[in-house]
């Protein structure tokens, strides 16, 4: 069939065989379907959703284009986690280590920056030297090695879904569930993982907004592991702000190493820890979540996790100066505090508004081919329940590719709510989805780990 005959049913919303699907993908592979024709396809498939049986379709179809992880030679049990993208999110960063120094070996193959979203390798990236582009041979030595690997998709690795992700950042149809679904597991399945821990974020900075959708991908996500023999947890986590205080690549890498020696930002440990509880659980180093994620605290008080993170990046080829001395670090080009319009107490952040913000100053990609700037970013100043005066900085903007920052002033301002009153302070882990259904998260005390 041809191309646009393919696209022209999916914009009618008529039903496409296993055998049209098999024959469109394949020819986007072999260049034989153009860009714009996928995208056009992407686009039609926002409009008319592909249903479940799709979905693993898609899935099989990204794992067939590629090779396999084999994962048998490395000892233990081995648990990968996922995170569908948020604003300031670098929990997998302290992840890897965390889970790592209790036991648990972590292959985690990650992405870029996605739409408004961080990306993990782009975070890596800024450290000098770090590499995410591995062969087969080095990720499984690094993984038997250190306890964890943080790499990128290689060459021979799901090259359909790699072909795909950029072009779905860059056409306004990441959204779309089952296409979702099939990026994140394929990887996850190919990597050779015994057990997926997914951080399915909710909330105005995610891509699913409303709670009800983001447990509709959980359970399709959960639904698919099953389907390809991966057990599959998820936690509904709240992405209404950012997630810490740090929105850029080289940003996000000081306060992972803020984190890891002590210094806590204490929303961001919360999701650290119940995320790191689970994966714990499910690499069988505890009885429970709860045990789990006592273990994942005391890792980062002991200070064995901040080692086990010299590690990592010492095997990837990262300058372990950097990290351990973070104010070596070049500055960017160009700062800029935002004022607070009035005095008061901040009531809540828009996660999304300071993540486009931080896009268009170049912490993240306009256009697929573009280059990130590790430098770029936002800082944070100001949290949800902080007090602020007149004038007082409520973030910082920084870039060193955009000469002036002024005018984004007004726009970073608008992101906060400032009023009298202290506001109220959501959970920010909602429930877990796994293979029995979706249960309520209980709440949990956290305190942050001292040193």
């Amino acid at each position: 069939m041809l191309p646009q005959e393919t696209i022209r049913k999916r914009r009618d919303g008529l039903t496409l065989s296993s055998d049209e699907l098999r024959e469109f993908f394949a020819g986007y592979l072999a260049g034989e379907v153009a860009d714009y024709q996928m995208a056009a396809f992407l686009m039609a498939s926002y409009f008319h959703p592909p249903d479940e049986q799709e979905a693993l379709l898609l899935t099989q179809l990204f794992i067939d284009s590629g090779t396999r992880l084999d994962l048998s030679s490395v000892q233990g049990r081995k648990v990968d986690k996922h995170s569908t993208g948020g604003v300031g999110d670098k929990t997998s960063l302290l992840l890897a280590p965390i889970v790592a120094a209790a036991g648990v070996r972590v292959p985690m193959m990650s992405g870029r920056a996605l739409g408004h979203t961080g990306g993990t390798l782009d975070k890596l990236e800024s450290i000098p030297g770090f590499r995410t582009t591995l062969g087969s041979s080095e990720f499984l030595r690094i993984l038997d090695q250190t306890g964890a690997v943080l790499a990128g998709q290689s060459e021979g690795l799901v090259p359909l879904d790699k072909r795909m992700y950029a072009l779905r950042d860059v056409t306004a149809t990441v959204e779309i569930l089952p296409f979702i679904a099939a990026s994140i597991m394929s990887k996850k399945i190919v990597t050779g993982a015994d057990a997926l821990v997914l951080d399915v974020k909710t909330g105005e900075g995610a891509f699913m907004q409303r709670r009800e959708e983001a447990e509709e991908l959980a359970r399709l996500l959960v639904r698919v592991g099953g389907h390809f023999g991966l057990t599959t947890t998820a936690l509904i986590t709240d992405m209404s702000e950012p997630l810490g205080r740090a929105i850029g690549s080289w940003l996000e890498v000081v306060e992972v190493v803020d984190c890891l020696q002590g210094r806590s930002s204490p929303d961001l440990m919360e999701v650290t820890y119940a995320l790191a509880g689970v994966m714990l659980h499910e690499g069988r180093k505890a009885q429970s979540v709860e045990e789990g994620m006592a273990i994942a605290r005391e890792t980062v008080r002991s200070g064995l996790a901040w080692e086990r993170w010299l590690a990592l990046v010492r095997a990837q080829g990262g300058d372990v100066t950097m990290v351990e001395d973070t104010l070596r670090y070049p500055n960017p080009r160009s700062m800029v505090d935002v004022p607070a319009p009035r005095s008061g107490v901040v009531q809540g952040i828009n996660a999304r508004t300071l993540g486009m913000i931080a896009t268009e100053i170049g912490a993240g990609r306009r256009r697929s081919s573009d280059m990130v700037d590790h430098t770029a970013g936002i800082i944070v100043l100001k949290k949800r329940g902080d007090a602020v005066a007149e004038d007082e900085a409520l973030c910082r903007l920084c870039s060193s590719t955009v000469e002036s920052l002024v005018a984004f002033r007004e726009r970073a301002t608008a992101a906060f709510r400032i009023a009298d009153g202290i506001p109220e302070h959501p959970a920010l882990i909602l429930s877990t989805v796994d293979a029995e259904g979706v249960r309520e998260w209980p709440k949990v005390t956290h305190e942050s780990p001292e040193r």
